[in-house]
């Protein structure tokens, strides 16, 4: 039997048929994520509206910068000048700054756009680099203080589509990053950014007059801060995304900051073995295997970039050392023999109290 051309088309058997139904997939798949846009863009345009009609206009106008700095739509990140324009808020009354970190952690929490959260995050990450002492204030402020800005997005998914579900990924490990940022700020006293943190030999000066539980507390935030970074989402190809690679070029910075304290307490700990405790020999070896870890995870992300050779020198060597002194410690530890009678006999401390308390 003649089959005629549309037959063999659309005969589910044949591979005319599947690359058809694959033609009007991906039309479909097109159609929504432009669809998807629009609304995105409907959306924006009508919360701008909203703001010009609202009678409270101090806050409303902060809302329209907020807006314009994470909209629906493309993952292009927002232009210098509408971050500019969020950061410049922090620069007026603390009553204005105080507005705007409230109405950006709204517009964060409040979005199921990968796009918009991603945006949100971008601009967060902006403020902690380059804000006022008033937003980085309020930042930094979490729950358990008090704050409501903390930027728990551990469950934060956008199934729209594929994409964006890949999207969620990048959402959640950019507000652990952030969230570890904030964490380290707050334990080492002080902000990453800043020309203190710069200054390496004031830095040294305030190191050598810490206790070793103290250095040993801050290398295990810094560590955290690492770990989080190797844990980037596997969809790697995403950094072609403008939006995904400016968010790594900023992880890059932070951490290349981050690197460098850990160096500097890496090398103090280093200098006091003698004087830690077998705990502390434990802790600071977990946090040196914890770093060598998470070294290969980084480098995938970052390429190579901030690879800070001697950073991975010192480790390994102080590794190498606390291991030794581990031992030496352990063979400290235990008790010496007592002779009793001849060399066949030989007791524990212990067991020979034990024989004196039976008597």
């Amino acid at each position: 039997m003649k089959l005629t051309v549309f037959s063999l088309l659309f005969s589910s058997s044949t591979p005319g048929f599947k690359c058809v139904s694959i033609f009007f997939l991906l039309i479909s798949m097109a159609c929504r994520k432009k669809l998807r846009i629009a609304i995105g863009f409907v959306k924006d345009k009508g919360s701008l509206i909203k703001t010009t009609l609202s009678t409270k206009r101090r806050r409303a106008s902060i809302r329209r910068v907020i807006l314009r700095a994470t909209t629906h739509g493309s993952l292009f990140p927002p232009s210098d000048d509408r971050v500019a324009a969020v950061i410049s808020l922090g620069h007026e009354s603390r009553a204005t700054a105080c507005a705007c970190i409230q109405v950006l952690m709204d517009r964060l929490h409040g979005t199921s756009n990968a796009s918009v959260a991603l945006k949100c995050l971008y601009t967060i990450h902006n403020i902690i680099g380059k804000g006022s002492f008033i937003l980085k204030d309020q930042l930094s402020i979490y729950p358990c203080y008090g704050g409501r800005n903390f930027l728990n997005l551990s469950m934060f998914r956008d199934d729209s589509d594929s994409e964006s579900w890949e999207i969620s990924t990048w959402v959640r490990w950019y507000s652990g990053i952030l969230e570890q940022n904030l964490m380290v700020s707050r334990i080492i006293g002080y902000n990453l950014y800043t020309s203190r943190a710069k200054n390496d030999s004031n830095k040294k000066g305030k190191i050598l007059s810490f206790l070793n539980s103290d250095l040993l507390k801050e290398l295990d935030v810094l560590v955290n801060f690492a770990d989080q970074v190797g844990n980037a989402p596997d969809s790697l190809y995403l950094q072609r995304e403008s939006l995904v690679y400016e968010v790594v070029r900023l992880v890059s910075e932070d951490y290349r900051l981050v690197q460098r304290e850990i160096y500097l307490r890496v090398a103090e700990l280093g200098a006091r073995l003698m004087s830690l405790s077998y705990g502390e020999c434990t802790q600071f070896l977990n946090s040196l295997t914890r770093l060598e870890d998470c070294r290969e995870r980084i480098c995938a992300l970052l390429v190579n970039r901030n690879r800070n050779d001697d950073l991975w020198d010192s480790i390994k060597e102080a590794k190498a050392k606390v291991m030794v002194m581990m031992e030496e410690k352990i063979k400290e530890r235990k008790i010496p023999l007592i002779s009793m009678g001849d060399e066949s006999s030989k007791l524990t401390g212990f067991s020979q109290l034990s024989r004196l308390l039976a008597f």
